[in-house]
């Protein structure tokens, strides 16, 4: 398949392809040479989560970085969320490119519980799974987005139809950069950063493609609970967490449904691949070999 455009902040050697998949069309980046690795950003993101992080990684993998259903460049359908669902877009986005597997893959936020749910149903088509710093639906998310035990408030707010978008129209800017710096390193992310990923998800149908992931995240528990209650997952799996986010016994939590899990804790707030790509790209690095 022919690239379409190319984007500025592209790293040299990746192109932006347009692929049919799954009843949609995504926007995929693709570069690098080897093994197939696919890289899944999450919410408030887009494909260029990895920017940082691309150029290492593709002098050993080719590396295949999509813009999520509903986001960014890529069709905003009003359905589809699910997040086994989306592994059937990244199966079809790798049909489409002609990349066979098994191949690795590695996903930040709601990109880590696609990876969850591509690993869970399809699990003869991944090698190697890395989850970032994430909680997992089935596996702690519910407790987690309980804000009567202390869980936060978000979740259910996203997951109410209309009202985020209600409130957050016309206030992009101003809410994702309180977001990213709550959550993030001081000078991690640049203006230019924050005004790329707000006109990501400026206007209502932007914001609604952004929370379709979380509507569908009560019906994602159950689905990874009844798959893994069949079987273990047989890849190993890497679960990096942070201190900030309360995430550093995801390993712990997935013990009893992976035959290989391992956790690490990130010294980073929630951008673990924009904070520190060094430690990022050595530590999955070592994990693939």
């Amino acid at each position: 398949m022919s690239p379409v455009s190319t984007d500025n902040w592209l790293p040299d050697g990746f192109k932006v392809h347009r692929v049919a998949t799954n009843g949609t069309h995504l926007s995929v980046a693709v570069g690098g040479s080897g093994p197939v690795l696919v890289l899944l950003h999450g919410w408030p993101q887009s494909s260029r989560a990895w920017a940082r992080v691309m150029p290492a990684l593709a002098r050993t993998h080719t590396v295949v970085v999509p813009d999520l259903r509903g986001t960014n460049a890529s069709d905003r359908p009003a359905d589809g969320y699910t997040k086994t669902n989306q592994a059937r877009d990244m199966r079809g986005v790798l049909k489409e490119l002609g990349l066979t597997g098994p191949v690795a893959v590695a996903g930040h936020d709601i990109g880590s519980m696609i990876a969850l749910g591509w690993a869970a149903a399809y699990p003869d088509d991944i090698s190697h799974l890395v989850l970032i710093d994430s909680f997992l639906p089935g596996f702690g998310l519910e407790e987690a987005m309980n804000p009567a035990a202390g869980g936060m408030w978000h979740f259910g707010l996203f997951m109410a139809p209309n009202i985020a978008e209600m409130l957050f129209d016309g206030h992009e800017l101003e809410f994702f950069t309180a977001t990213f710096t709550a959550m993030s390193a001081p000078g991690t992310f640049s203006p230019d950063d924050l005004a790329t990923y707000a006109r990501a998800y400026t206007g209502r149908e932007r914001l609604s493609g952004g929370f379709a992931h979380y509507r569908t995240l009560l019906e994602d528990g159950r689905e990874n609970r009844a798959l893994l209650a069949e079987r273990k997952l047989p890849m190993p799996v890497l679960a990096i967490g942070t201190a900030l986010s309360g995430t550093a016994d995801t390993a712990q939590k997935l013990s009893s449904h992976a035959e290989n899990v391992q956790g690490k804790v990130a010294p980073t707030g929630h951008f673990v691949a924009e904070e520190d790509p060094d430690w990022f790209t050595k530590t999955v690095a070592e994990f693939f070999a």
